[in-house]
């Protein structure tokens, strides 16, 4: 009974407030006759069910059937009249029929800012079959912001209306949702709950920066924090273009009333949405207009944080030395004022750096000191982020358990945290290892979970070194067109993004497919691109792998004088970057051109030397594979014993990982000795 009389209450006050608006609206619905369109503005979700209500209750004596139609679930909705026809199809009535539309909003467009809306298109398109097919008054019921983009984007259909009307929010209701706007903090975690808050948050917005009019200068600072937490939030979401345009629309209207702080703020959050955009240049200028302004402001705290920015930046465009240089001076900073804190991302970020830098000794101690910290401030959640960076570590020195026990803990956290969007990280690095362990089902699958992760969160530029994996685990099981297709889909992404030093790995991995389909000319094609990337990002270390191919397919076309030369180039690479692990694969193939020459010596001495280094890291699979041409050496030396002994060993591996199309190889050579 209390609840009622509330609920009566909001009606009675929503009405008194709107009392002539409302009288005019009850008007146009009695003399409306046949397709004659109103547009009904009100912004508050509680007030359109409030509104509903009213109408109702007035009309319901009278010889008017009110059809409230709501399309928000309907996302994807583009053909409005036809969606109209099918739902008018279900009503059956004598009386005069008026539809109540409401719930288009989200398929207008809630931004106010972006592409032309198709609905929007079609409205305006198919605006003179309405008079046939939809003979009813039509309400739409649109907040301010999307008509002023039906104004804008469907002119035609929009000079056809009849009344316009548009319903204050109540001076209680408008203070309550300050209230909640601004208690609530801003989230630290993707969620969909999130978009909850990005409603609430714009909402407020709409009613004191209502869309296409000017703001009251009492409400521009109000309004310009609006603009900042709603970008913060979008930022939080993964939506970076849609960041980027509520902060720059903060920046624009602040122009009116400066304010330091806020403006500093707007700038350093622009930098983030730039950043996450990859669109550096603009991510720099944003960062380095935050720093000037609060180096103006002494605010050193900031100014840290915007220092530890630009290393961000600097990291992702693989400026090493420039990245490790920012973040000194940030550390530094927050050395001075003691705050400890601060450091442990800072000490996170230089980890990364040494990692990059394949200084793996120096990238474990900067992340130990970054976990230190957080396990000293009881911050669990940023735990994760650096157990994941330890699992990386691990990883590249193929300590898989340990890699694996890293993984695992940050995947716990994420799981504890309901932190969604970082769990797919997790979950496509904890593929890696299942991938390097040769389990490949295993990898499919939590790659499979990264990906759709990727895509729920519409985290398209994530999703391309997942297929990217993905490419990989079909090559390996032979389905070369799943890899093609795969591996095509990664650069695609890669490219929409202008990420092109990423796209030199997935065009060695091209290469890779080319040449098993013994296409030599296309291999070589996709492995000079990449090695031209590389070059060009000067990423010395990465050349290796592809020196190593071009070295395949030189030997694969019994150019044998070329393909030492790669693969002595890809050796020495290795060797300077003390990568022992991966100089076995290089020894392994120098065997093969030693083998091909029938220079026996010179292959025997590089397939022992491979075999040391993979029995020296426990890589069982792949000494398979060098068991298996000491085989065929030994097989081409006619010493026949020899040879069954380590086609043996090679055979006792590939059954041991399920290879049987290799199995099945060394089977026949067994069979071919024993005759």
């Amino acid at each position: 009974m209390l609840e009622q009389t509330n609920r009566d209450r909001t009606v009675e006050q929503f009405l008194e407030q709107n009392q002539q608006e409302f009288a005019e609206l009850l008007t146009f619905i009695d003399f409306a006759e046949g397709l004659t369109i109103g547009f009904i503005e009100i912004n508050q979700e509680r007030d359109k069910a409030t509104l509903v209500e009213a109408l109702r209750s007035h009309l319901s004596e009278s010889e008017v059937r009110l059809e409230v139609m709501d399309f928000s679930q309907e996302r994807d909705l583009r053909f409005l009249r036809d969606a109209l026809i099918q739902r008018l199809k279900r009503v059956q009535t004598q009386q005069k029929l008026v539809v109540l539309i409401q719930g288009l909003e989200g398929v207008i467009g809630t931004d106010g800012v972006g592409e032309y809306p198709l609905i929007l298109q079609d409205l305006n398109f198919v605006r003179d079959a309405y008079r046939q097919s939809v003979p009813h008054p039509l309400l739409f019921v649109l907040p301010s912001y999307a008509i002023t983009r039906v104004s804008k984007y469907a002119p035609d259909f929009w000079a056809w209306k009849s009344g316009s009307f548009t319903f204050k929010t109540s001076a209680q209701s408008l203070e309550q949702l300050k209230v909640e706007a601004f208690e609530q903090p801003l989230p630290r975690i993707a969620s969909t709950e999130n978009e909850a808050q990005i409603e609430q948050l714009k909402q407020l917005l709409m009613e004191l920066c209502p869309s296409g009019k000017p703001t009251s200068a009492r409400d521009v600072r109000l309004c310009c924090e609006l603009w900042y937490k709603i970008g913060s939030v979008y930022l939080t979401q993964n939506q970076a273009d849609k960041a980027r345009d509520h902060l720059l629309e903060g920046l624009k209207i602040i122009e009116a009333s400066p304010d330091p702080i806020l403006i500093q703020s707007l700038h350093r959050k622009l930098g983030n949405a730039y950043e996450q955009l990859r669109q550096f240049e603009n991510a720099v200028a944003a960062y380095e207009k935050a720093l000037e302004i609060a180096r103006s402001l002494n605010q050193s705290e900031q100014v840290a944080i915007v220092l530890a920015d630009l290393g961000d930046v600097a990291l992702k465009q693989r400026k090493f030395d420039q990245a490790r240089a920012f973040y000194a001076q940030s550390l530094a900073i927050d050395d001075t004022h003691n705050d400890r804190y601060s450091q442990a991302s800072t000490y996170h970020q230089l980890g990364i750096v040494a990692q990059k830098l394949r200084d793996f000794d120096e990238a474990k101690r900067n992340y130990q000191q970054a976990l230190q910290i957080y396990i000293e401030f009881n911050d669990r959640h940023s735990q994760a982020s650096t157990y994941h960076q330890l699992g990386r570590v691990a990883e590249e020195l193929r300590d898989f358990d340990e890699a694996k026990r890293n993984y695992q803990q940050a995947l716990q956290i994420y799981i504890e945290f309901n932190d969604r969007h970082s769990q797919a990280s997790t979950y496509h690095q904890l593929g890696r290892v299942a991938e390097e362990l040769r389990d490949f089902d295993e990898a499919k699958r939590n790659y499979q979970q990264a990906l759709q992760i990727y895509i729920e969160f519409n985290d398209r530029h994530s999703q391309a070194s997942t297929y990217h994996q993905l490419g990989i685990v079909a090559q390996e099981l032979r389905d070369f067109d799943e890899a093609k297709r795969d591996y095509l889909q990664a650069l695609q992404i890669k490219i929409e993004f202008n990420d092109r030093h990423s796209q030199a790995s997935t065009y060695h991995q091209l290469g890779i497919v080319a040449q098993e389909l013994r296409d030599f000319d296309e291999a070589k094609r996709n492995y000079l691109q990449a090695l031209q990337i590389y070059v060009e990002f000067n990423d010395r270390y990465s050349q290796a792998s592809t020196y190593h191919q071009l070295g395949r397919v030189a030997q694969e076309s019994r150019d044998f004088d070329e393909a030492k030369r790669n693969y002595l180039q890809a050796l020495q690479i290795k060797i300077e970057f003390n990568d022992r692990y991966e100089q076995a694969g290089t020894y392994h193939q120098l065997g093969r051109v030693a083998q091909e020459s029938r220079d026996f010596d010179e292959a025997k001495r590089n397939y022992q030397q491979a075999l040391q280094i993979k029995i020296e890291f426990n890589d069982r699979y792949e000494q398979a594979r060098t068991y298996h041409c000491l085989g065929s050496l030994a097989e081409a030396e006619e010493q026949p014993a020899e040879a069954r002994v380590n086609y043996q060993q090679a055979l006792e591996r590939y059954l041991e990982f399920g290879d049987n199309y290799w199995g099945d190889i060394v089977r026949e050579a067994l069979k071919r000795m024993s005759e």
